[in-house]
């Protein structure tokens, strides 16, 4: 497990207070942050036959970040063979995907899947983003985490009680 610093600089391996289920219900943004959620995101994704659009937007996230003109280029080649090409094994629906060419890999920059990236993820957004949240899978892990994370003395009477009782 992972130390994280306190505040005070002490380190303490507790788990983080907010639930991940919490985070990655609040905002498709903080599900993408963490890698469980990415995880847990792209097992839901994988059953919809649509794993390619985040496997997409975390490869454009990489491309972004690289600075060495060399690797970008490499990687502009890959994101655009896995992704985009119309002989792409991972292909995403994007418009304006016909007009794309191999031309643009010549001269990479950091932003030049942006606009691509910025469709799709409003694609998973909008779409299914909103059925993960409602997917056993989010639910389970939801439900598991619930049960773990409720120290007995943290409990209040009534759902110590309804434990007993199974209500």
């Amino acid at each position: 497990m992972e130390h994280i610093r306190d505040s005070d600089g002490s380190s303490s391996s507790s788990p983080q207070s907010v639930k991940s289920t919490t985070k990655w219900a609040a905002s498709l943004e903080s599900l993408l942050e963490d890698p469980e959620g990415v995880k847990r995101f792209r097992e839901f994704l994988k059953k919809e036959f649509s794993e390619e659009n985040v496997l997409f937007w975390l490869a454009c996230e990489d491309f972004k970040k690289m600075q060495d003109k060399k690797q970008m280029q490499e990687k502009a080649q890959e994101i655009y063979m896995t992704f985009l090409s119309n002989k792409a094994s991972s292909q995403v629906n994007v418009e304006g995907q016909s007009r794309l060419s191999e031309k643009i890999l010549e001269e990479p920059h950091p932003l030049m899947f942006q606009k691509l990236q910025d469709q799709i993820f409003n694609l998973m957004k909008y779409d299914s983003y909103s059925r993960f949240l409602k997917s056993d899978l989010f639910l389970k892990h939801k439900r598991t985490e619930e049960e773990e994370e409720d120290p007995p003395e943290a409990q209040t009477a009534a759902k110590r009680a309804s434990r007993i009782y199974n209500t």
